[in-house]
C-alpha cells in the first residue's frame, strides 16, 4: 500500500516539474518572440505596436479600426497614429467599408510580404526543422496545446481588460 501512494507522489511530482518546465518554456518563448519582433521591426522601421497591429490587420482584416482598436486592447485615439504611419510606410490601405459607406475598414497591403517573410525566415526555417522532428500525432498534440494556451491567453487578457 505504501509503494502505491509513494508512487502517486512521485507521479504527482513529476506532473508538477513538468507543467512548471512549461510554463517556464512558454514564458522563454514569448520573450524571445518579443525580442524578434522588436528586431523585426527595428529593420522596418515600425515600432512593436505597429507590428502587432499589421499581424492582427492581415490575419483578421479587413477590420474598423474601432475593432481594431478593441482587439489590440489600445485606446481608440491611438490607433489614428499607428494606421497613419502603416498607411504611410505601405504596409495597410484604409476604404470604405462596403455595407457602410461612412465608415471605414482597414485592410493589409501584400506588396511588402516579401520584406517581411523573408525577416522571419531564420525563425520559420527552424520552426519546420523543429518540426519535421516530430511525427503527425506529436504534432496535433503540441497544436491543440498551442491553441488551446493561446485561448487562455486571450481569456485572461479579456478579463484583465474588463476589470
Amino acid at each position: 500500500m505504501e509503494s502505491i501512494s509513494s508512487s502517486d507522489s512521485d507521479a504527482q511530482q513529476r506532473r508538477r516539474r513538468l507543467t512548471a518546465s512549461i510554463k517556464q518554456s512558454l514564458r522563454a518563448l514569448s520573450i524571445q518572440l518579443s525580442l524578434l519582433n522588436h528586431q523585426v521591426g527595428a529593420h522596418l522601421g515600425l515600432n512593436d505596436v505597429d507590428l502587432d497591429c499589421l499581424d492582427l490587420i492581415a490575419r483578421h482584416g479587413p477590420l474598423s479600426p474601432s475593432a481594431l482598436a478593441q482587439r489590440a486592447g489600445l485606446h481608440a485615439a491611438t490607433m489614428t497614429g499607428i494606421l497613419d504611419r502603416l498607411e504611410h510606410g505601405g504596409w495597410v490601405a484604409r476604404d470604405r467599408d462596403p455595407s457602410d459607406r461612412r465608415a471605414v475598414v482597414v485592410r493589409a497591403l501584400r506588396n511588402r510580404n516579401a520584406e517581411l517573410m523573408r525577416l522571419y525566415s531564420g525563425m520559420n526555417s527552424s520552426m519546420n526543422e523543429i518540426c519535421a522532428g516530430y511525427g503527425d500525432a506529436e504534432l496535433e498534440v503540441l497544436s491543440d496545446f498551442l491553441r488551446r494556451t493561446a485561448e487562455a491567453g486571450q481569456n485572461a487578457t479579456d478579463k484583465l481588460a474588463g476589470d
